[in-house]
């Protein structure tokens, strides 16, 4: 039996469609005051379009996690647009997520890292993020109906951040799962009521239970306002359990060798550089086999995807619906000797898949365009009509590019800064590590550390295609890499490229790290609008609000 994604009492079939705590004409009252004034993607006089952001755990797009998904690729991305380009500002999920819900960066929602201390899903999180996320407005200002159904927050469902009954600003129906990715043996959070689940697969298998909560709400929501679901898939995140029927395909797939796989990480920060090389034989085999389940989840989606666009299309709603498909980070399998985690600065880490389709874009389109995920919830806003100048968002809206606008003015960079962390204690399976790293694999291989910490600035312009990073540790580490030349960043560049180009990196690093809201869109170096003087407007007090220690 399905689960139903309406609380006791909530419409069935047969029954008046409509939102048990939103009346027709409280749904009114923000479009009468001027909330959303916009039919943005929708013709005059027909309702304004719907949107879908499909979410998944972990999923790389440098090395080839797109591969497994057919379906998607063909009911998404040749329907529309692919994003060539598309980065997340932390290669964690807690702040690539809180990145996604608040359209802000990292040093502005100031969510560090997984954990509540780093302000996931905390009180903090809660009073001061949650009311401005774009669900939040979208319910309240344009009178969206909201479904959520997945992962949330990593700590989203703690004790002391208000338990499964905390029911996040903003949405209408909830469907969280406690915590971390679980494929079995989890709980749900269902309009504030925890419900358990088993490891009976026809039951309980968890991106199945998406699926199928999915198709219900499109079948039991309100036909009167336009709908938003955000739908987070478990997969590919470990434990990389997959359904019964796609547990052994791909056996002849291993992680892709390029050119950065298993090699030493050569003027490199001292975390990377600490990786044993050549991997032990375990760890390459234990990689091979965790590349495979991957994509073999990734087989659960695909099927959630297809059955989604066959039930928008059954209902008459797809083509006024926008479909976002994309990862909260990416994803490395022995690159540089590090066996699997994310966290790292490199393309493998913050590149993520971005597929686009809905009202107004071609099909079979590709943009090169340099987005980040900070950018979907200005453009699911601008779709649904709202005012972005009355967000504090630090991202730009899609929506021109999406619908083809010629002779457009965009970004040339992006911030990616993330906050290391480690353990106050030796780790005891490797007492020749000092205090200070975590995520340590048998062999002592340490995917993070406290020094950990590292900001960077990803250009892309027409002649220029650079990475430059700082680290804040006692060296103040840089890397630099040109990534037309060497586009598995194997060689740092930093003492040897030319220092006015340094510099330049180094102020705009800076301005980025300090940016708010529209300061976060002003033209990089390399754009002809970029004015040198905004390189020395409050040097000093730029320099100090790098890499918060204190972020609550």
């Amino acid at each position: 039996m399905r689960l139903l994604p309406l609380a006791p009492g909530g419409p069935r079939r047969g029954s008046p469609r409509h939102l048990p705590s939103c009346s027709p004409l409280l749904l009114l009252l923000p479009l009468l005051l001027g909330g959303c004034l916009g039919v943005s993607g929708a013709a005059a006089g027909s309702r304004r379009p719907n949107v879908v952001l499909l979410l998944t755990d972990d999923q790389d797009e440098v090395l080839g996690g797109m591969t497994p998904l057919k379906k998607t690729k063909a009911l998404i991305g040749e329907m529309g647009m692919t994003f060539s380009s598309a980065y997340v500002p932390s290669a964690l999920c807690c702040p690539s997520r809180a990145s996604i819900l608040t359209g802000k960066y990292p040093h502005n929602h100031h969510v560090v890292n997984n954990t509540l201390e780093g302000n996931c899903s905390s009180k903090s999180w809660q009073k001061i993020q949650e009311p401005n996320t774009f669900p939040a407005i979208l319910r309240s200002m344009c009178g969206y109906q909201t479904f959520f159904a997945g992962k949330y927050l990593n700590e989203y469902g703690a004790p002391d951040a208000g338990g499964l009954e905390h029911v996040p600003l903003g949405w209408s129906y909830w469907y969280a799962l406690e915590k971390n990715s679980k494929y079995y043996n989890y709980t749900l959070s269902i309009n504030g009521k925890a419900r358990k689940h088993g490891e009976n697969y026809s039951v309980d298998y968890l991106t199945d239970v998406l699926a199928n909560v999915s198709l219900d709400f499109l079948d039991y929501k309100s036909n009167s306002e336009p709908f938003f679901m955000m739908i987070s898939t478990p997969a590919p995140h470990s434990p990389w359990t997959a359904a019964p029927q796609y547990q052994k395909t791909f056996q002849n797939v291993f992680a892709p060798r390029n050119k950065n796989f298993n090699i030493h990480g050569t003027n490199k920060h001292w975390l990377i550089r600490q990786a044993k090389t050549p991997m032990t034989n375990s760890s390459i085999q234990f990689l091979d086999n965790a590349f495979r389940k991957r994509w073999q989840t990734l087989l659960s989606v695909d099927d959630l995807v297809e059955k989604l666009v066959k039930r928008l299309e059954f209902n008459g709603e797809l083509n006024n619906t926008y479909i976002f498909y994309t990862s909260d980070n990416g994803y490395h399998t022995g690159q540089f000797s590090l066996p699997i985690d994310k966290r790292q600065l490199y393309e493998f880490d913050i590149k993520v898949p971005l597929l686009v389709r809905g009202p107004g874009i071609k099909p079979n389109q590709t943009s090169k365009m340099l987005v980040a995920n900070i950018d979907l919830g200005p453009t699911i806003l601008d779709i649904a009509g709202y005012s972005l100048n009355k967000t504090q968002m630090d991202g730009m809206s899609l929506l021109p590019i999406l619908r083809g606008a010629s002779n457009l003015t965009w970004r040339s960079d992006i911030l990616v800064e993330y906050q290391g962390e480690g353990r106050n204690v030796t780790d005891p399976t490797c007492p020749s590590l000092s205090p200070g790293v975590s995520q340590c694999f048998p062999d002592c291989v340490c995917e993070d550390a406290y020094n950990n910490t590292y900001a960077c600035v990803r250009t892309t312009t027409a002649l220029w295609n650079l990475q430059y990073c700082e680290f804040d540790d006692q060296e103040v580490f840089v890397e630099v890499y040109n990534l037309t030349a060497d586009p598995e960043q194997i060689t740092n560049i930093a003492k040897s490229i030319d220092p006015e180009i340094l510099g330049k990196m180094n102020y705009r690093l800076m301005m980025l790290q300090s940016c708010s809201g529209p300061t976060c869109r002003t033209p990089g170096v390399f754009d002809p609008g970029f004015d040198p003087r905004l390189m020395f407007n409050n040097h000093g007090s730029v320099r100090t609000r790098r890499f918060s220690k204190h972020p609550l």
